[in-house]
């Protein structure tokens, strides 16, 4: 027994003897003291937390170079290699994790609409409840600062830029043909449904080296990952109507959106100022297809529309209408995957096809556009630490476009052939939570025109509060010139624009802030010398100009309960000097002052969602020939209310009522004049205006889904 508990005790020393202390000190980069560090030997239970004083102390008995781990929340974890028998006492400085929810987030130039979007300023959602858009992206995008109200157009026009200067991309793929099909001076919409996209960027200028050809904007939406379930949704409206039907299995779901809009009821009812032989009808349909993998997701988007309508159009200068007559045919489909590979790598590739043909009587002439479009996508990014990562990458777009025109027994034929290739790479380096770099060079080079450019482009973003922060932007952005240009030379050098941005932005709990100054300088801008651009024109690339202004958005959904709204304004001081222009002067389609006030309240009670939505804006210039001064006059300013009513007649069926122009303004965007003067010296004149004083809008939206809870309030 005496020999047993001998034994016992030299083993106890032995043990004791084998143990190590090891202990420290855990601050912050100002050398603060960190409590509830978490301290310890890898691959070992051995360890302890730290104090209040950032103090910490425990034993090991491990032996040689080992790895001492000191983690956080909020905080980098910091690995650092001991020898454990040399090992003294030492502090240990933890860096601040650029991962931490309240980071700087550059987001100068862009306006995000997404739940997980730190810089977000509109909810999905917002896309389709704003009274006026009538289910129209397009339309809710131009209630906020940036965006120019073009009545006549329908279209994207972005601070002083035409709608051209505008890009679209789904999933990353570029969109040829953004647009449908519409005849002069009478608005389009976009070409998609909001229904299957999960988020949308709307960047105003100074955007990512990923994106190219576009001077002034791009638009980046995104469709949903992964439906939270399968469900069916049903539309009847006074327009037309619409299916749609999402499946789901185990790693996949297919969502199929169906629509057929026919106007010939609601304008035989509703007194129009436009003379329709036939008026707008559509058939459309877009689906989905999505399939996880292992490290990534494969999406397959396609999307279809055939339009046709025929009407009367006044002309000033012929004393009958002029027939026009259009048939658009349009496929859009893209593939995509995003994954990621290796040690923090990313992959996101894919390719995109964009189909037009438009077919057009005009009286006796005859003009058919067919467009073939493809883009071809590579992006890799590493992430080399939480504080550094790079992204890079190439592009091919392909655009074949031909145009054939026929007025009695003459025919016209032009078009053209354009491949461009572009190269970027861009680095986002977060110095601290408070600081952040992002900086980027994207080299493009076009065959048609046989010139390369390379576009410098940097981001800086400093956090001056918790809710608060000030970004700087600068970027150099080229653009091939305008199809209508381009299919009769291609004697051209890229169009230019150089973007200067400084934005403030305030996000506390409920409430968003953003105020942004700018300044784009115009260069390489196309010009030629007759009335409209012709084959015989002399096109060179001599024009130039700016757009300098102030955007200022605020949004508040805390203050009232019940109450979500935002207000928008936009100043505006551009000038060009470009197309036929005689001088340097404001374009007719910009206005100097905007303001959008948008409002949506629930009301409990009544179950329903009333939204309001008011725009204004200053008169836009026009050319009045029997003036001395060129653009020298102006329209009257521009002003629409719109209204519209959810009201849900049980869980998953809801009514929709909706008008835009509620007190029938007779807005003016401009005036078409005669090219020869009357027998008083004058030219006469004809106004260009709205098709309609208002639109009535009623629709019953019905939902089927496995919850029983679904409905479609969200997409109205």
């Amino acid at each position: 027994m005496k020999t047993i508990l001998t034994i016992c005790s030299v083993l106890c020393c032995l043990m004791l003897q084998a143990q190590t202390k090891i202990s420290g000190k855990v601050t912050d980069q100002k050398g603060k003291p960190v409590e509830g560090a978490n301290v310890f030997i890898e691959g070992t239970y051995d360890g302890a937390s730290s104090g209040a004083d950032g103090t910490f102390t425990f034993e090991t008995d491990t032996k040689g170079k080992q790895i001492l781990a000191i983690s956080f929340i909020m905080f980098e974890t910091t690995r650092e290699t001991i020898a454990i028998e040399t090992y003294q006492p030492h502090s240990f400085q933890l860096k601040a994790s650029v991962n931490a929810l309240d980071n700087v987030v550059i987001s100068v130039g862009s306006f995000q609409a997404g739940d997980n979007s730190k810089a977000s300023v509109l909810k999905p959602l917002d896309i389709v409840t704003t009274a006026g858009s009538p289910g129209n992206i397009i339309g809710a995008l131009q209630t906020l600062p940036g965006a120019q109200i073009v009545g006549e157009s329908g279209r994207l026009f972005v601070r002083g830029g035409e709608s051209d200067e505008t890009q679209t991309y789904i999933d990353g793929i570029r969109v040829a043909q953004p647009y449908g099909a519409s005849a002069n001076n009478l608005p389009t919409r976009g070409r998609f449904s909001p229904f299957l996209f999960s988020g949308i960027s709307f960047t105003t200028g100074g955007y990512s080296a990923e994106f190219g050809d576009a001077l002034s904007s791009v638009l980046l939406m995104s469709t949903i990952n992964e439906p939270d379930q399968e469900k069916t949704d049903v539309s009847l409206m006074t327009v037309g109507l619409g299916v749609g039907h999402t499946k789901k299995w185990e790693k996949g779901s297919f969502s199929i959106n169906t629509s057929y809009i026919n106007l010939e009821p609601y304008q035989k009812a509703i007194k129009q100022d436009v003379d329709w032989n036939k008026p707008y009808q559509s058939m459309s349909g877009e689906m989905v297809f999505r399939r996880q993998f292992k490290n990534g997701l494969f999406k397959l988007y396609s999307a279809f529309d055939y339009a046709n309508f025929d009407l009367n159009q006044k002309d000033i200068n012929y004393e009958d209408p002029i027939r026009v007559a259009t048939q658009n045919n349009n496929l859009y489909v893209n593939a995509s995957y995003k994954g990621n590979f290796g040690a923090n790598w990313t992959l996101q590739t894919g390719i995109g096809y964009g189909y037009s043909l438009t077919k057009t009587d005009l009286n006796a002439n005859f003009l058919k556009d067919q467009e073939n479009a493809a883009h071809l996508k590579l992006k890799l990014g590493k992430k080399f630490s939480n504080s550094i990562k790079l992204i890079f990458g190439g592009d091919y777009f392909t655009t074949d476009f031909n145009e054939n025109y026929r007025q009695l027994s003459n025919e016209f034929k032009t078009g053209y052939t354009s491949n461009i290739g572009a190269l970027y790479a861009e680095t986002d380096i977060l110095l601290s939570s408070d600081f952040a770099v992002k900086a980027g060079v994207r080299g493009m080079y076009s065959d048609l025109i046989a010139t390369s450019v390379l576009e410098p482009r940097v981001s800086l973003a400093y956090r001056t509060n918790k809710n608060g922060q000030l970004s700087l932007a600068y970027g150099d952005f080229h653009q091939l010139p305008k199809q209508e240009y381009l299919k009769y030379t291609s004697n051209f050098e890229p169009e230019k624009t150089a973007h200067y941005l400084l934005n403030y932005s305030y996000n506390p709990n409920g409430r968003t802030l953003r105020a942004e100054l700018y300044y784009k300088d115009y260069a390489n801008l196309v010009k030629y010398n007759t009335v409209t651009p012709q084959y015989s024109s002399l096109f060179t690339n001599n024009g130039t100009g700016y757009a300098q202004g102030f955007d200022l958005f605020w949004r508040d959904s805390k203050t009232f309960k019940n109450l979500d709204y935002w207000v928008s304004y936009s100043y505006i001081d551009s000038k060009r000097d470009y197309k036929n222009y005689t001088d340097k002067v404001t374009p007719n389609f910009i206005a100097n002052h905007t303001l959008s006030i948008v409002g949506k309240y629930w009301i409990n009670d009544l179950r329903s969602q009333l939204s309001v939505t008011n725009s204004f804006a200053t008169g836009r210039p026009y050319n009045n020939p029997n003036e001395i001064a060129f653009m020298n006059g102006k329209t009257k300013s521009y002003n629409s209310l719109s209204l519209s009513w959810a009201y849900l007649l049980s869980q998953q069926k809801i009514l929709y009522f909706s008008v835009s122009n509620v007190l029938g303004s007779d807005n003016v965007f401009g005036y078409q004049y005669a090219n020869s003067r009357d027998v008083s010296g004058q030219f006469q004149r004809q106004a260009i205006g709205q098709p309609a004083d208002r639109f009535f809008f009623v629709g019953f939206f019905w939902t089927i889904s496995q919850d029983k809870k679904s409905n479609q309030l969200e997409n109205l």
